[in-house]
């Protein structure tokens, strides 16, 4: 069984899998909407991945604020969240994203990626740390 990793945005969601041993994540994908709300597309382009790599369960990311207060995002993740269920019929795992943007940011500055093209990766990186924390977390509790 893989794991998916998605870092959920307002017009894009990172999308990382795990190796099958669920040990490393690797980034697959940025998926792109034209408006926050519409996201037939995204779902079907979700359910399509799930099958592909035969994802067991998915891992979304939660954008609390820094103070640890659930804000305007972090509520539109757990509609999200509510919804990945409802069509997958996996289980949805919320995961603290607090940071993994900006990290992501840093690393894509740090090996050089032009300004310009770091909005390409920067979603799928931050799916890839949100993914490998909960990884981690798991042989940490020897799951």
């Amino acid at each position: 069984m893989r794991i998916m990793g998605l870092d959920y945005g307002s017009k894009t969601v990172g999308v990382a899998i795990s190796d099958a041993l669920c040990l490393t994540a690797q980034g697959i994908e940025t998926i792109e909407r034209k408006e926050e709300n519409k996201l037939r597309r995204t779902c079907a382009r979700i359910e399509e991945l799930v099958r592909e790599y035969e994802v067991g369960r998915i891992v979304l990311g939660f954008p609390k604020h820094m103070n640890n207060d659930v804000g305007e995002r972090a509520l539109k993740s757990l509609e999200f969240q509510t919804m990945l269920e409802r069509r997958t019929k996996l289980e949805v795992v919320m995961w603290d994203e607090r940071l993994t943007t900006v990290a992501a940011e840093r690393v894509l500055m740090e090996s050089g990626v032009r300004r310009e093209n770091r909005k390409k990766y920067v979603d799928q990186i931050a799916a890839v740390f949100i993914l490998q924390g909960y990884l981690d977390s798991m042989s940490m509790d020897g799951e």
